[in-house]
This record gives C-alpha cells, structure tokens and sequence, in this order.
C-alpha cells in the first residue's frame, strides 16, 4: 500500500516500554494499523517490527545516542526479587524437596550446615545449622547407606582397603572402602567402589584393635559372609589384624615399590644427585629474584614455563619426576644459576652403570623380602591368571603355572557345584533323598537271592537294529572337566593389549568360558594398592578445616560417606531401573 494512502499514528495504549516515545505505526485507509513496521519519529525510517522492542533499541543506539541520556523508567509498581518470593509451608512437598536437595548440596560440595543460615535459602522458611546437621543429613546418610548395602548384597565377593589418618584437630579415624565387581547383561562387567565408614579410634592402634573394628565394620556392613580380602599397608598391625579378623591379607603394592625404591634411592651416588637437584629445585621455589629470572631465561630459549618439583619421602615417584622436570629445564636452570646476579658452584654428575646395577640391586633385595606367604603369592598368582593381558604368566615356572591354572580350575569347579546346590528347591532335595533311599534299598535288595528276570521277546527288528540304535544316555560331564576345558581354551584365546580393560574384555568374552568368569570376578575386585583409603583423607581434610575442627566424629563420618557415596542409584530389579537412576 503506498505511503501515501496512509498515515501514521502513535503506538497502542498497551505498549508502555520507554522505547515507544520515539516511534509509532502507519493505519491504512481501512482503519486498521499495520504493524509490519514502526516509524521513528526522529528520522521517519521504517523499522522491522517482530513483537519485541529490540530492533527499535539498536536503531535508537546507532542513529540517535542522544537518546540514550534519559534513562527508561521503571514502574514504581515494580516488586523486587526478594518481594516475590514467598515463604514455602514446611511441611509441603516442596519444601521437603528442596530441604533434601540443600542437604545433598552441603555433603557433595563439602559445605558447612552453616549454609541453611543463608538469607536467600531462610527466605524459603528452612531451619538453621541444627536442623541439617541433627535431621537433614542423618536422614540422607540412612538413605544412602540403604543404598549401599542393595548394592553389596549382590556381590560374591568383597575386597576392602583400610587405612588411619590424623585431623587438624590431632584426632585418629580408620577409613574403610569397599570394592566388587558387578555383572549384568545390559552393563557388563563394572568395577563398583564404596566408602562404608570413617570412625574415630581413640584407643591405640595395635593389631588387636584395628581387628575389632574391621569386624565390627563387617557385621554393621552385612558382608561377612563375603570372603573378605583385606588390603593394606606393610604396617604391622595392620599384618596382625588381618590375621586376628580372619580375612585374607595381601599389601599394598603402591606401599611396597615405595620401600623398595627408597632403598634405591638411600644409595650414596643416589642420595648425592638428588640432594644437589633438591637444593636447586627448593632455592627457586623460595626465591622470588631467581624464580623471576628462570621464567625469563625459559621464555628465551623456547621452554615451556613449568615450575620445578621438589620429591617427597612417601612417594617414590615424585624424586623421578623432580629429575624429569630438572632435565626438561636444565638450559634455563643453568643460564638463570650462571648469571651475574645468581652465581652458584654446580658439579655434573652422569649416571654410569655401576650405579644402575646398585640401584636394581637395592630394589630387587627389598622386594624379595616382602609377599613371602605362600598365601599371599597364590592370591597374586591367582588374580594375574584371571587377567586376560598376564594369564601366560611369564614370571613363573612352568610348576608354579600349571599349580596356578589347578588352582583356578579346581576353584570353578567348586564355584559351579555350590551353585547348583543353591539353586534346588525344597521338592529336589525331597527327590534327591528319596533316590538316595531307593538306591539304599536296591543295594539291599541285591544281597538278597532273587530270581531270574524274566526274557522278553523281541521283534525281528530289534534283534536286526537294536545293537546299533540302543538309546542310551550320555554320561554327564563333571564340573571339573568343564572347567578344565574352558581352562585351555582360555589359554590358547588371543592376549588383548596392555592397554584394554580386563573387566571390559571379561563382559563380552564370559560367555565363552562361564566358569572361569565365576572365579575372575571374585580376584579382579581386589585392588592391588590401598591408594582408595588414602585419597579420602585429602576429602576429610577438606571437611575437617581449622574453622571446623570441633566436628562430631559421627557428623565427619556421614559427611565423608556421603561425599563419596551419596549419587548411588536405589537398588533395582531390573537394570532398566538402575540405568535410569545412574
């Protein structure tokens, strides 16, 4: 329609934002306004108009910032954020939905109960630091712990780990976790880990004790009929309380190659090149002049700007990787020690290989004193079989390959019996002792004299075939023999690469050799460190803060627990339901 046949007029009466002051819509002739477009008054240009303000804002941005210098005015009637949220009745749905998600909140993001003091979270009418730490979490913790022991009971066997740590406030817990491995159709194999419980032992820590509460542990937990595997550190006690809580023990192998390797690293020709690298790698970290000129030489010579690492005692590696890091940075050290300003007396020292003799010396002598029980090493021996990547078994002699793959055989063929007589009900065992009663009495009856049977006659066919098509039974095949021949196939299948996960390569190949499945997950869920116990103490450390050191030992209990634990799924009967819930 041309402009001419039309006039403009201002914007509806309902169109109330600040923007609308400077444009308005042509009418048509008919009357009726066309809001294809908007016209600014200032400048007479058609503006495309959507239903929203947003092109006439930019127009008025780029053509009139003279406008601008008003600023739009807000309604008066206008309520605030705070006005418009209103109080939630207590006892409503919601307000229980939203109590329980704040609880999840401070136990998964380490928080304080402090937090329900909040103003924005008390707008909504929920208690205070008492209510979460007496009602909220004890509630989630029961929950979870319902959660957990689903979760274990479907486990045949359970390894824990167990370890003691020391709060700022000079407190001792013992942390206890759990690991097992979990089979289903849909999921495969799935390694599945807990933390059950991290308890305040005042008392002294002697073998004695520490194998209390393991089975206290293993009672209130309901997995002593688990066959527990107990994994450790070289401690002692903790050797001791193994064998007094009746679990079998295997040590920390984390723990272990750090012994051994301390004794390499204790050497003379050792310790010298790493006290030398130490004190250059602890001068840059303290001063801040040398700090500053190493950055500059390394953004010279084109390396990248990592700071050096200093080793620590309880951890092998970390003097392997301080050397690594010296070696990467070595042109930039020695630019930045040679300089005017930082001069420092340094001596090369290269390793020959005298000194690598000592050192695997050193190693091997500590490591052939530890895992010396014969029950620890057939564990071992055991659970490497069972890994697909190691079962060859090089490391052993063909004596000691063939008593392991026995022992693995053996084990599944128990494995397989126990299972059977599980799965009888009532009416088979009654027939079972009824054919045990019958053959009692036919035993009998054949001392007594008894007459001939009776010849039957038979047919011209029978006396032609019946020799050859007599239809007789197959003899069943034990359960050892089944499992010694899923034993050599399981040998002669194809090794899979270090690399691959040996629970992921059990999942899709149990099918094959189902009885040497049953035994492998019973050794794949042991952890070869005790490394699990360890990381929750840097959790609790998180939890136990200077500002917090007057925690209940119970309330430090249930916040590490929940931490670790509170995203396990409700048990389900059907993997559907879990997926679903994970």
């Amino acid at each position: 329609m041309a402009a001419s046949k039309e006039r403009q007029i201002h914007s509806p009466p309902g169109l109330t934002a600040s923007v609308w002051q400077y444009f308005r819509f042509y009418q048509r002739a008919n009357e009726t306004t066309d809001k294809t477009y908007t016209i600014c008054k200032i400048c007479k240009a058609k503006i495309k108009y959507l239903s929203n303000t947003t092109n006439m804002r930019q127009h008025l941005v780029r053509f009139h910032p003279e406008t601008e210098k008003d600023p739009p005015t807000v309604p008066t009637t206008q309520r605030t954020i705070l006005e418009t949220v209103s109080k939630l009745p207590k006892n409503s749905q919601k307000a229980k939905s939203i109590t329980k998600a704040i609880a999840t909140f401070i136990a998964t993001d380490l928080r304080p109960y402090s937090v329900g003091l909040d103003p924005n979270i008390r707008l909504f009418g929920y208690s205070g630091r008492k209510h979460f730490a007496e009602k909220e979490i004890p509630h989630l913790y029961n929950e979870t712990k319902a959660n957990v022991l689903a979760s274990m009971e479907k486990a045949s066997r359970i390894a824990l780990t167990c370890d003691a740590w020391t709060s700022v406030a000079t407190k001792s817990f013992v942390t206890i976790t759990a690991h097992f491995v979990l089979a289903s159709d849909k999921n495969g194999w799935k390694l599945v880990s807990h933390v059950l419980q991290t308890r305040e032992m005042s008392e002294s820590h002697t073998g004695a004790n520490v194998a209390e509460l393991l089975k206290l542990a293993a009672a209130e937990w309901q997995i002593s009929d688990k066959d527990l595997v107990l994994v450790t550190d070289n401690a002692s006690n903790m050797v001791v309380a193994a064998q007094k809580a009746n679990f079998v023990h295997l040590k920390c192998y984390a723990h272990t190659a750090n012994l051994a390797s301390q004794k390499a690293l204790k050497l003379a020709a050792v310790a010298k090149l790493l006290a030398r690298i130490r004190r250059i790698s602890t001068f840059f970290h303290r001063s801040t002049t040398g700090l500053h000129l190493l950055e500059e030489n390394q953004k010279l010579l084109g390396l990248k700007r990592h700071k050096l690492k200093t080793d620590v005692c309880t951890r092998w590696n970390s003097a392997y990787e301080m050397t690594e890091r010296f070696l990467e940075q070595q042109p930039a050290i020695t630019a930045t020690l040679l300089s005017p300003q930082l001069l420092q007396n340094t001596e090369p020292n290269t390793e020959d290989s005298p000194l690598v003799r000592d050192i695997k010396k050193a190693i091997h002598d500590d490591l052939s004193s530890r895992y010396t029980s014969e029950a620890e090493k057939s564990l071992l021996y055991t659970a490497s079989a069972l890994d697909p990547r190691f079962k060859a078994l090089p490391f052993l002699s063909e004596e000691e390959r063939e008593q392991t793959y026995g022992k693995v055989i053996a084990e599944a063929a128990s494995l397989e019996q126990e299972v059977r007589v599980e799965e009888k009900t009532p009416e088979d065992n009654a027939r079972a002792a009824a054919a045990v009663t019958s053959d009692t009495e036919e035993d009998q009856e054949k001392e007594l004299p008894s007459a001939p049977p009776a010849k039957r006659s038979c047919t011209l066919l029978e006396n032609l075939l019946g020799p050859a098509f007599t239809n007789q039974a197959p003899e069943p095949i034990s359960a050892y023999t089944r499992a010694k021949d899923e034993m050599a196939k399981y040998r002669l299948a194809l090794t899979p690469s270090l690399q691959e996960d040996p629970l992921l390569w059990w999942s899709v190949h149990q099918v094959l050799y189902p009885m040497i499945a049953n035994v492998a997950k019973r050794y794949l869920c042991i952890p070869g460190s005790s490394v699990s116990a360890e990381r929750v103490f840097s959790t609790a450390g998180d939890i136990v803060t200077a500002q917090r050191s007057t925690l209940k030992s119970e309330h430090i209990d249930q916040l590490v627990f929940l931490h670790k634990n509170v995203c396990v799924p409700d048990s389900g009967t059907d993997d559907e339901k879990s997926d679903e819930d994970e």
